[in-house]
């Protein structure tokens, strides 16, 4: 008699910043303004951990510096939940836009940080708005230099502002086998090219019953587990709108945020999910 296969465990992610952190906005909000913002990560976090404690899902957390040295309570309480603790660099640089250097201070700057409030390893890594690809593959091998045994920073899709559309669609080493591991954000493979499946704004744009079906499709004919990720601020369909902005960053930004919590909600008991690390390093 043939059995079904055990369900694939897919990798829950969060990329733990605030909602005036984004790329996005960052022609419009001055960083030196940032301290002075009144922030609502950590409560937006206290949501996120009790919906995933309902779910019973286990989580990894790409988590800033800058939100860390502020919230150290909320750091460990991400860890005493279970959940792996990552890196999403100190203050939201986009790697295209810093030399060797300063990335390499950037991503051990916020591990040491990271490390010493939550008390375990930081392992894992992934860049501000994925912000790693064809120009800057030596961002990888600072990463590797650095400690980090994992990156999620390539997003294989084409974008205005990110992606690497010929990069891997799943786990591969981009300089040797063993070395550093790059996980790249889930895709489904559509009329010869990839299609964003892997959450963040693309998941909002979508029905969910298309999300859903790309997921159960990579889970049963590929065999894959997804990497799936979003940000505190997308549940958070009350947070300050911001003025002068354009009209496809309005959307890109505030579309669907209403729905945003359901929708993960269904996503816990739809599929298995657990931690990258879990997932892809045991």
């Amino acid at each position: 008699m043939q059995t079904n296969p055990a369900p694939i465990r897919n990798a829950m992610t969060v990329d733990v910043e605030d909602y005036f952190q984004v790329s996005a906005f960052a022609p419009y909000i001055p960083r030196e303004s940032w301290p002075s913002i009144s922030c609502r990560v950590e409560s937006n976090i206290d949501r996120i951990l009790a919906l995933l404690d309902n779910g019973n899902t286990k989580a990894t957390f790409f988590t800033l510096g800058w939100i860390a040295e502020r919230y150290p309570a909320m750091v460990r309480r991400i860890v005493a939940n279970g959940h792996e603790l990552a890196s999403h660099g100190w203050a939201h640089h986009r790697v295209t836009d810093q030399a060797p250097h300063e990335f390499r201070d950037d991503i051990t700057r916020a591990k040491a940080l990271l490390e010493d409030i939550g008390g375990q390893a930081v392992l894992g890594y992934r860049a501000p708005s994925f912000s790693i690809g064809r120009q800057n593959q030596w961002a990888l091998g600072v990463l590797e230099e650095s400690g980090y045994r994992y990156s999620s920073s390539i997003y294989p899709v084409q974008h205005d502002h990110y992606g690497m559309p010929d990069a891997p669609r799943f786990a591969y080493y981009p300089r040797s086998k063993g070395g550093l591991l790059e996980l790249p954000i889930t895709t489904m493979r559509l009329f010869s090219r990839n299609i964003p499946a892997g959450g963040g704004g693309y998941f909002r744009l979508w029905p969910y019953p298309v999300s859903r079906w790309f997921l159960h499709r990579l889970n049963r004919l590929e065999r894959r587990s997804a990497i799936f990720y979003f940000h505190p601020w997308e549940i958070d369909h009350q947070q300050p709108r911001q003025k002068g902005i354009s009209v496809k960053t309005r959307f890109r930004h505030y579309y669907n945020l209403h729905r945003m919590e359901e929708r993960i909600k269904a996503l816990t008991r739809d599929f298995k999910w657990d931690r990258m690390d879990r997932i892809f390093l045991d």
